[in-house]
């Protein structure tokens, strides 16, 4: 039971994660402009890994889109990469997840279930570490322009979406965890043993039958057919 109760946990926050990281992909800020040192903000730049806008004063957004993909930067085409690996990943967690659940009626033997669940722990572990890997390299390359005194090109801070990336790739790392465990736990399970009471039923009768003879009386003596010859 407790197994199931865990198992039925890790489920509910690896899809809450990836949900999470899902929903990161098309946000629009993970990278918002600095206000540091500047005295009137007139215009907001913020981007993220599909396209650059700037925001004035009045709210009106104009966007631009990145040009092809092999004129991008390094560190954005890895980020997609990661964040559609960790998508994809996810989904396929999810899918072995719920097959694997003892709660569910597909999936074969319970240890055939660990399995599937073991493995959707792993896959849904990758996931989280591809979204972190992302999130991480994105954020680094902000830091890096801001703290670095020659870059002298608007600089950036660290946007809404690396945080929701982060905390969804911890939810499916946790999830993930709890998964790979529940194979340890049935593997430690010991097995009902099933006594046989035959036998003893078996000696419990004769022994009332022997019981139930009295005392003043002896048992008849059966005698062979060759005695009366």
């Amino acid at each position: 039971m407790a197994s199931t109760s865990a198992e039925i946990i890790a489920f509910l926050l690896t899809i809450s994660g990836w949900v999470l990281v899902s929903s990161t992909l098309p946000t629009d800020y993970w990278k918002v402009s600095t206000i540091d040192g500047t005295v009137i903000t007139t215009a907001t730049f913020w981007a993220n890994l599909w396209k650059a806008c700037v925001t004035d004063s009045t709210g009106v957004s104009n966007c631009k889109d990145f040009p092809s993909m092999l004129a991008l930067d390094g560190y954005i085409q890895a980020c997609r990469g990661l964040m559609i690996s960790a998508v994809c990943l996810g989904f396929f967690g999810a899918v072995f997840g719920l097959v694997g659940m003892k709660c569910t009626k597909v999936g074969g033997s319970d240890q055939t279930k660990a399995k599937i669940a073991c493995l959707a722990g792993l896959i849904f572990i990758l996931s989280g570490l591809c979204s972190m890997t992302s999130c991480s390299l994105y954020a680094n390359r902000i830091t890096s322009e801001f703290f670095d005194p020659s870059f002298v090109a608007q600089k950036y801070e660290l946007g809404a979406a690396l945080f929701i990336g982060w905390a969804g790739a911890s939810l499916c790392i946790i999830g993930g965890s709890i998964f790979c465990f529940s194979i340890a736990e049935n593997s430690t399970t010991p097995r009902r043993a099933y006594a046989y009471n035959g036998a003893a039923s078996v000696m419990s009768s004769r022994t009332k039958v022997h019981t139930s003879v009295p005392a003043d009386k002896t048992p008849p003596k059966h005698f062979d057919k060759n005695a009366y010859v």
